[in-house]
C-alpha cells in the first residue's frame, strides 16, 4: 500500500492524523498496524507517539510551519521601522536625494546610507509591498501653498461660512473655470500588439472654456464661453446665477485676479442680498470640489468622438454638461474625495 508523506499534508489533516494515531494506539494496535491504517510511514507513527508520551494531546498541536516571522530578512524590525519613518515623514529631496518621489531606487539609497549595504532592487520592492506601500500617481501641489492658511480654512473659515449659510438659509456653491482643447489626450484603446491605434485630428488647435458651479446636493450650473475668463464674462455668469434665485448664494472661488476685479466686487456689493463671494486659500485647487467636476468632464470627453471643429467641441461639451446636470448622484460623489470631504455637509 502506498504511503502518504505526512509533511506534504495540510496542518488540519496532520492534526487529525495525529489524533487518530493516539486513538488507535490506545485500542491496542501496533505501530505497523496504525501506519497501515492511516497510510503513513511507521516513522511518522513513532514520532507522533513519542510526542504524545512526552507532552500529551496538547503537544500534538502543530505550531507555525515554515519560516518564522522576520527570519532571514536583511533588515531587523528596528531598521524597518526607521526606514518606514524616513519615507513616510520625509520626501527624497529633504534627505538630499536626487529623486522627486519615493521609488524603489530611492528607498534602496536610503537603506545604503543608513545601514551601509546595498539591497537588491527586487528585495526593496518586496519590503515596500510587505509594508503596504503601492506605486501611486502623485497629486500636484504648488510649493507656494501656505499650509497655515489651508489649516485656517479647514478649521475656521469654512466652518464659519457653513454656519452662516445655515443660519441665513443660503446655498453654498463652489465655482471654477477650465479649458477644453482639441489636443487633449484621447485616452487609450485596444489594438494588436505592435500596432498603435491612430486618432485622426484637426491639425489646427482649437479650444473652448467653461465656468461652472456645483453644490453638495448635486446641483450644477455652467456657462460655455470662448477664450480666457474676463471680468465681464464672470459678471455675466454671476448675473445668470442670481437671476430669479430664491436663496442667497455663497459662492466660493479661487484667488484668480478676475474674481477680485473692482467691477466684480462693486457689482457683488450692490447685490449683497443675493450673493457673496468667498475665496479659497491661494494655490489650493484641491480644496475646491468643482475642480473634480472639471477632471470628470475631461475624462468623459476623452471617450467621445474626436471633434474636428470648435463647434463640434462646444456641442460635445454642452451635451456632456447637460447630462451631468441630471446626474446629481455623480456630483454628490465628487464631494467624497478626501481633499473635499469637509464640504460634503
Amino acid at each position: 500500500m502506498a504511503k502518504r508523506d505526512a509533511r506534504t499534508l495540510s496542518s488540519e489533516t496532520q492534526a487529525e492524523l495525529r489524533r487518530q494515531c493516539v486513538k488507535l494506539k490506545k485500542q491496542g494496535l501496533t505501530h505497523q498496524e496504525v501506519a497501515d491504517t492511516l497510510e503513513v510511514s511507521i516513522g511518522a507513527i513513532r514520532k507522533w507517539c513519542g510526542i504524545y508520551s512526552k507532552g500529551g494531546m496538547k503537544a500534538l498541536k502543530l505550531g507555525q510551519r515554515g519560516r518564522r516571522f522576520g527570519e532571514c530578512r536583511s533588515l531587523t524590525s528596528e531598521q524597518e521601522r526607521r526606514i518606514r519613518e524616513r519615507i513616510t515623514d520625509k520626501t527624497p529631496d529633504q534627505l538630499k536625494l536626487p529623486f522627486a518621489l519615493w521609488t524603489r531606487e530611492a528607498v534602496r539609497d536610503v537603506i545604503e546610507i543608513e545601514f551601509g549595504f546595498r539591497m537588491p532592487i527586487r528585495t526593496v520592492g518586496e519590503y515596500l509591498s510587505r509594508w503596504g506601500y503601492t506605486p501611486q500617481r502623485p497629486r500636484k501641489q504648488a510649493y507656494q501653498q501656505q499650509p497655515k492658511e489651508v489649516k485656517r480654512w479647514l478649521k475656521e473659515s469654512y466652518p464659519a461660512i457653513e454656519a452662516r449659510a445655515k443660519a441665513e438659509k443660503a446655498e453654498i456653491q463652489w465655482g471654477d473655470e477650465t479649458g477644453i482643447s482639441s489636443e487633449d489626450n484621447r485616452g487609450r484603446g485596444f489594438a494588436p500588439r505592435g500596432h498603435t491605434p491612430t486618432v485622426n485630428v484637426n491639425a489646427r488647435r482649437f479650444s473652448i472654456s467653461m465656468i461652472s458651479t456645483i453644490t453638495n446636493r448635486g446641483k450644477v450650473r455652467f456657462m460655455i464661453y470662448p477664450g480666457a475668463l474676463k471680468a465681464d464674462i464672470f459678471l455675466n455668469f454671476l448675473k445668470r446665477l442670481t437671476h430669479k434665485t430664491k436663496k442667497k448664494i455663497f459662492l466660493i472661488v479661487d484667488n484668480l485676479r478676475v474674481h477680485r476685479a473692482i467691477k466684480v466686487q462693486d457689482w457683488v456689493k450692490m447685490h449683497s442680498s443675493k450673493i457673496e463671494l468667498f475665496f479659497l486659500p491661494p494655490y489650493s485647487p484641491e480644496l475646491n470640489p468643482d475642480e473634480y467636476l472639471n477632471n470628470t468632464v475631461k475624462s468623459q470627453l476623452r471617450k467621445k468622438k474626436t471633434p474636428h471643429s470648435k463647434e463640434e467641441l462646444q456641442l460635445s461639451l454642452l451635451k456632456c454638461m447637460k447630462s451631468n446636470q441630471k446626474r446629481s448622484a455623480l456630483i454628490q460623489k465628487l464631494f467624497h474625495h478626501p481633499s473635499v470631504k469637509y464640504a460634503a455637509g
